[in-house]
């Protein structure tokens, strides 16, 4: 297989990727802030870190990879309030949620999804070693880093020391690039954050944003581990402040490859609740399009690549996921012919050289984009290159059942990255209940019978068979 190589934030370069410990890799990925529901915009990071994960494994790595909770911080404090809540019972429903998505974008689960509330001491006993080693100071009871004390801040997001301002302080656990300011690492407590408070050597109070990750990610990676991903959102000020105290608190470089996603954008504008174009999963499958269509638009552009989400719900049109949706019944169409070849009765029947050649060259071309910072229009091309290979020698004749065998194999091992196609046991549950219907309204037709026949059909359409009377057959396949 070809080398990997992904681009680094941190040396803003594309690097030859060389893992800590030879076959394996230790990842940390940017989980959700669960104050709301996870947004489309959230799950293109996620689909991003699947698809990174995925092709880890492909490549012959075991991944151990660990995405954060953050279930505590100012806008969760704010709405428990509103909303007479403590910020465990506000969360249960976000993080339940969460986990329901990621199940239905068919996005890999983690190995750990630590929550901060369940990491305070990991937290102080990090908080305690930059006290020690005098990278903090305390003002108003709460504790903040001075970034003043590490001279390489700023290297990830470029920022220049001339803007660094040392002595000012920020609060918040969110602030904008111009904000470059010394953070809070303990926030001691105050009658707005109400009943959110815990008590530790470090006083009364709650630990800052930006804490969280660096105490979660090195109790289940260590102190120096292989990657850490997140949104360009997060570039500053998150994690170049992970950097900052995780370096200054433990000693150790932290993590060797930085890799992360653009925005993805609706009808060419940031989406945002202000615009009303802040859309969840839940809003786009109450509108018609299913999760499987809304993982491969996610996917199917490179993730460094601003994704524009064309989209207009008044009328539930979509040219994006209906796009999507024409990629995905490309394969589907094509998945039906090869069953229907292999289940041909053939003896002695063996691959020919021409199908042989064509797998071989696609699975080069498939592996030299996903080794090159995970180029997914090169991936997808050579899949639908062989797509339009295969549907060539079908319509030629020429294909096989050992033919039909070994492209389905194809596809199902490239699927192992991708998680596009149709699940086998979801698509052959009913088929036999689907043959017999269909077989029904053959015989319907054939009698005259046309009012059962369109029953039927109606039947079947309204669990999204759709069904294609051709001159050889009646085929079927699933919206």
């Amino acid at each position: 297989m070809p080398a990997l190589r992904f681009y680094n934030t941190l040396s803003h370069l594309k690097e030859d990727f060389r893992p800590i410990t030879p076959g394996e890799v230790r990842m940390y990925t940017c989980g959700p802030t669960v104050h709301d529901y996870a947004h489309l915009g959230n799950f293109r990071a996620y689909i991003f870190e699947d698809l990174l994960r995925r092709a880890l494994k492909y490549f012959g790595y075991k991944v151990r990879q660990v995405m954060n909770l953050t279930d505590v911080e100012d806008k969760i404090i704010r709405k428990s309030r509103e909303k007479g809540l403590s910020i465990g019972d506000y969360t249960r429903e976000y993080k339940e949620a969460f986990f329901r998505d990621l199940d239905a974008l068919r996005i890999e689960r983690a190995e750990v999804y630590p929550a901060a509330t369940d990491h305070l001491p990991e937290m102080v006993d990090l908080i305690q070693k930059l006290i020690a080693r005098n990278h903090t100071y305390e003002a108003d009871g709460s504790i903040y880093f001075r970034i003043s004390s590490f001279p390489q801040y700023g290297k990830l997001a470029n920022v220049k020391a001339e803007n660094l301002r040392s002595g000012l302080r920020m609060d918040a656990d969110e602030y904008d690039k111009e904000d470059v300011r010394d953070f809070a690492l303990w926030k001691a407590w105050t009658p707005e954050d109400g009943e959110v408070f815990w008590e530790t050597p470090l006083g009364k109070g709650r630990p800052g944003w930006h804490i969280e990750c660096s105490a979660m990610s090195t109790k289940y990676l260590g102190t120096h581990f292989d990657i850490h991903t997140g949104g360009v959102d997060n570039i500053f000020p998150h994690h170049e402040n992970e950097i900052a105290q995780s370096v200054c608190g433990y000693g150790d470089k932290f993590a060797n490859y930085w890799l992360h996603n653009a925005h993805l954008i609706v009808n060419g504008e940031k989406m945002s609740k202000s615009l009303n174009n802040f859309y969840t999963l839940r809003d786009v499958t109450l509108a018609g399009f299913s999760p499987r269509v809304v993982r491969y638009f996610l996917l199917s552009a490179h993730y460094r690549q601003p994704l524009n989400l064309i989209y207009d719900p008044s009328v539930s049109r979509a040219e994006s996921f209906e796009a999507a949706k024409g990629a995905l019944d490309r394969l589907d169409e094509l998945r039906t012919k090869l069953h229907e070849i292999k289940t041909r009765s053939a003896a002695g029947d063996i691959q020919g050289r021409e199908v042989s050649e064509l797998l071989d060259e696609a699975e080069e071309a498939f592996q030299l984009a996903l080794a090159n910072d995970l180029d997914i229009s090169g991936a997808l091309g050579a899949m639908f290159g062989l797509v339009k290979d295969a549907n060539r020698l079908i319509a030629s004749g020429e294909m096989t059942p050992a033919d039909a065998a070994a492209v389905d194999d194809k596809l199902k091992r490239w699927d192992r990255v991708l998680g596009v196609l149709e699940p086998e046991k979801a698509a052959a549950a009913d088929e036999a209940r689907i043959e017999a219907l269909i077989q029904e309204r053959l015989a319907a037709r054939r009698a005259k019978r046309f009012l059962r026949a369109d029953e039927i059909r109606q039947q079947l359409a309204a669990e999204g068979i759709i069904l294609q009377d051709t001159p050889t057959g009646t085929r079927w396949k699933r919206q």
